[in-house]
């Protein structure tokens, strides 16, 4: 029962936060570093959280499919577009210079492909899964004495840490090029924020799996879910907690008259 209302709740705030970005689309700090990126991200964080209310309750052949599936796909999408958010930053910069090729990459939107592609490695990784040794409904009389626990068999256990390495690796991937792009000047530079998420994600993953080996019935899925809520909640916190305060607290600074101001005394400093 917590769990499922800290997921919903959850699901509302990121609701809430897609609305609050949908009706100020248009202003500078939406803008920036892609607002397509940002309503990618808070749509598969959003799919994120109702994901996890697939592993509580009575399991059934059609959850222990869509469970892992619908897991490994989603955070696929998350990571892959925050990876694709500090591409477009990078691009940005790149791009100011003159006489750079980076300026029509920019421009194509060529860093949104890779969210596409990404995404169909892990659906190619899933399908193998799938084919081979899918997930079923078994039962547990070893965890707990005098009872008989109705649990979902992963079937083919390569197949599960190939996912959950695949997914490891692409937000390694993130975390490295957000962390080398953090310190570029830009005057909505959200790679910053972007490391500090992309840390909090990976050490919540790296701690899982310990965790997860040495856990047993029920516990084994409370700590999965756990797992899913507070990487999500760190992804969406990090990312657009700062975002939603300058524009619901502080939308002065979100003005174009502010953004030339900045730019003019930097100039000036420079």
């Amino acid at each position: 029962m917590a769990l499922a209302c800290t997921a919903l709740c959850f699901s509302a705030v990121t609701a809430v936060v897609l609305g609050l970005f949908v009706k100020h689309r248009d202003t500078p700090i939406v803008k920036a570093n892609n607002r397509a990126l940002s309503f990618t991200l808070l749509i598969s964080l959003l799919l994120c959280f109702l994901c996890s209310l697939l592993f509580i309750g009575r399991p059934n052949t059609a959850t222990c499919v869509l469970r892992q599936v619908t897991f490994g796909l989603v955070f696929t999408v998350a990571v892959s577009t925050i990876l694709a958010k500090t591409m477009t930053v990078i691009l940005a910069f790149k791009a100011m210079t003159p006489g750079r090729t980076l300026r029509c990459l920019l421009l194509s939107g060529a860093s949104n492909s890779v969210i596409p592609i990404c995404s169909l490695i892990q659906v190619i990784i899933c399908a193998i899964w799938l084919g081979s040794s899918p997930p079923f409904v078994d039962t547990d009389s070893h965890s707990e004495p005098r009872s008989l626990i109705i649990v979902c068999n992963k079937g083919s256990v390569t197949a599960f840490y190939c996912v959950l390495g695949y997914l490891g690796s692409l937000a390694l991937g993130s975390f490295t090029v957000a962390f080398l792009a953090r310190n570029l000047p830009d005057t909505f530079n959200e790679a910053r924020f972007l490391t500090f998420s992309m840390l909090l994600f990976c050490s919540v993953w790296v701690t899982f799996l310990p965790v997860y080996h040495s856990t047993k019935g029920k516990v084994m899925v409370a700590v999965e879910v756990f797992s899913i809520l507070v990487s999500s909640a760190g992804l969406l916190g990090c990312i657009f907690v700062p975002k939603c305060y300058t524009i619901l607290i502080r939308p002065d600074k979100n003005s174009s008259k502010d953004i030339k101001s900045r730019k003019f005394s930097r100039g000036n400093e420079a």
